[in-house]
């Protein structure tokens, strides 16, 4: 049960409810711009296409930068990681700020590279963080429950950037700026609990290595590379594409606005089910089905539908797509957790998948919006996801084995 875990006297229970709620105040300050990002870039360059190239480049820096972080970042604490991808987004948002009123394409572009090394910061504090802390057998509820602060976080932040645009552009990012400056506050709070271990050793860096070492895992974790890296490009054709249909259907009917919402809501109330369910067994496969279920919901949306039924489709794939991210999530951890002092490896792995995912999609979704439209992209994405899962129903092992001889030998 999750009170066993969720227990104010459980040391645990203190180090994740605080780990997480930094992570609320961090992310809170991203879930507006994440909104308001795609919007202001197709309003500045006038074209889905060039927004979706231009918020791929965020995630292109982003996969360079999990090639160099399990050496550059090898011996950094969470710590210093959570105060690192703070530090990436406030001068993110000093870029945006410049990007409003000076919108040439070097500004854009260094805005989108610092974000995407934001997020590499947050995504390996994150991986740490779980390995260091929770025990295995908690793994799923302790993603769960971050996961929970997370999406209330990209819940209400769409919301309050709709309402702080009102205000204008520069009143919108100052409030960003602000409760990124509150997750700052609380690291200090907790700084006893996330020593820095040792500084960095730049001599350490050897890309070709460390490409090499992915190899070797990518024979052996692939499904669930290949799954996370599907349920990445749903997630980033909403968070792109997704987000300009929301704001083209608030101005033609009320519930248009719900509809980014209603697709981050199911990750804030599935990660609670999830973390009592805690499911150990059979997570891989699991998820698999849940992302095929997913895709087929988004497929429903071919049809001429009222705007309320569509915030209802998109609902619905949501839920299905939250039961998979929190069971992902565990299934890394768990491998990370066996790759003992080579763990970063993994991590930058895993971490590219999201970043391919985020290069990929909106650079394709931007296309086919720029030729079809928001709607039809999110069928076809839903189309591909479809297959793509039933794909892996039937080729994912029960369980994923490391070679372990070889990784004992890198040592790096």
């Amino acid at each position: 049960m999750l009170n066993n875990v969720i227990v104010s006297k459980n040391p645990l229970w203190f180090k994740l409810s605080s780990f997480s709620l930094i992570l609320f105040f961090i992310l809170l300050g991203d879930g507006i711009l994440s909104f308001w990002v795609p919007n202001f870039l197709q309003e500045t360059l006038g074209n889905p296409f060039l927004m979706g190239i231009t918020m791929s480049f965020s995630s292109f820096v982003g996969f360079g930068a999990d090639i160099l972080f399990p050496q550059l970042l090898k011996k950094y604490s969470v710590g210093k990681l959570l105060l690192a991808a703070i530090a990436a987004s406030l001068i993110f948002v000093v870029n945006l700020a410049i990007g409003v009123s000076y919108p040439t394409w070097i500004v854009l572009l260094s805005a989108m590279a610092i974000w995407g090394i934001y997020y590499e910061f947050l995504g390996f504090a994150s991986q740490q963080f779980v390995a260091d802390t929770v025990p295995k057998e908690y793994r799923t509820r302790g993603w769960a429950l971050m996961s929970i602060f997370k999406n209330l976080a990209y819940f209400v932040g769409p919301l309050l950037a709709g309402l702080l645009i009102l205000k204008g552009e520069h009143v919108l990012l100052g409030v960003a700026a602000l409760f990124t400056m509150i997750g700052f506050l609380g690291i200090n709070l907790s700084k006893s609990k996330h020593e820095v271990r040792s500084g960095l050793v730049l001599s350490e860096i050897n890309i070709l290595r460390e490409i090499s070492h992915w190899k070797v895992l990518l024979k052996r974790v692939w499904p669930i590379v290949f799954l996370s890296l599907f349920g990445g490009l749903i997630d980033a054709t909403f968070w792109t594409t997704g987000a300009v249909w929301t704001e083209s259907l608030a101005k033609t009917s009320f519930w248009g606005v719900f509809l980014l919402p209603a697709y981050q809501l199911p990750f804030l109330f599935v990660g609670m089910i999830m973390a009592k369910l805690n499911i150990v067994e059979g997570k891989k496969r699991i998820a698999d089905k849940f992302l095929l279920f997913s895709g087929l919901s988004l497929v429903f949306l071919f049809f001429k539908l009222p705007v309320i039924v569509y915030v209802i489709i998109v609902l619905i794939s949501s839920i299905f797509l939250a039961i998979t991210h929190p069971l992902i999530e565990a299934v890394y951890t768990d491998i990370t957790a066996r790759l003992g002092t080579e763990r970063k490896h993994l991590v930058g792995l895993s971490n590219s998948t999201t970043s391919l995912a985020y290069i990929i999609s909106p650079t394709v979704a931007g296309f086919i919006a720029s030729l079809f439209g928001e709607q039809m992209t999110l069928v076809l994405v839903g189309g591909i996801a479809v297959l793509v899962a039933f794909f892996l129903m039937l080729v994912t092992p029960k369980k994923i084995l490391l070679p372990e001889s070889e990784i004992t030998k890198w040592e790096d």
